[in-house]
């Protein structure tokens, strides 16, 4: 099973830095590799199968940092790429279909029933991942998007907001602290 997670690691940084990849590499950095720590790392506390975990985080961008245009509609696409990718490297059906149920209902923004311990272990480490990534977030809001300070901070914070509100009990229990101390940092009020 580490040589199939070795090959899909090494594919999806190499399409990281692809000079299609609209995201650039901060997507890998900052993202797609934080995820898939996160996933590891926390899987036991999940009770998740470390292995499904791990090439669902690797997988669940694939669609976005491939093409630009398939972002909205990534989880499915990632989905289609990962069997794809997963049956040429010769992984079994059944682990298969666990790591494309995972890349569908990652997305928060969708609020999708997760059924397995997989499916919620990678959700919550996705949005886990923006607390621990709060510098690539303001360099968005203030470098790409141009808002002013207050108007970038709390673009930063109604996202983390967002976030933790879409994590499970247990991933809010495990970046508490870290929400807990971006409100103050973030937070423009004397108080």
């Amino acid at each position: 099973m580490q040589e199939i997670i070795n090959k899909v690691y090494d594919e999806v940084k190499r399409r990281c830095e692809a000079e299609t990849n609209f995201y650039g590499m901060g997507a890998w950095d900052h993202h797609i590799e934080l995820v898939y720590k996160l996933a590891v790392a926390n899987s036991k506390k999940y009770g998740a199968d470390k292995d499904i975990v791990a090439l669902s985080a690797l997988l669940h961008d694939i669609a976005s940092v491939t093409n630009k245009d398939f972002t909205e509609e990534h989880h499915i696409i990632g989905a289609e790429i990962a069997e794809e990718l997963l049956t040429e490297y010769g992984l079994e059906k059944d682990k298969i279909q666990l790591i494309k149920k995972c890349i569908l209902n990652h997305r928060g923004s969708r609020l999708a029933k997760k059924t397995t311990p997989e499916e919620i272990c990678l959700a919550d480490s996705d949005a886990m991942a923006h607390f621990y990534s709060i510098p690539s977030l303001l360099r968005m809001v203030y470098a790409e998007k141009k808002l002013s300070i207050d108007e970038g901070a709390k673009f930063v914070l109604d996202k983390l907001t967002r976030s933790y509100n879409k994590l499970s009990d247990q991933g809010k229990k495990l970046v508490s602290k870290r929400y807990e101390a971006a409100k103050l940092f973030l937070a423009n009020d004397i108080n």
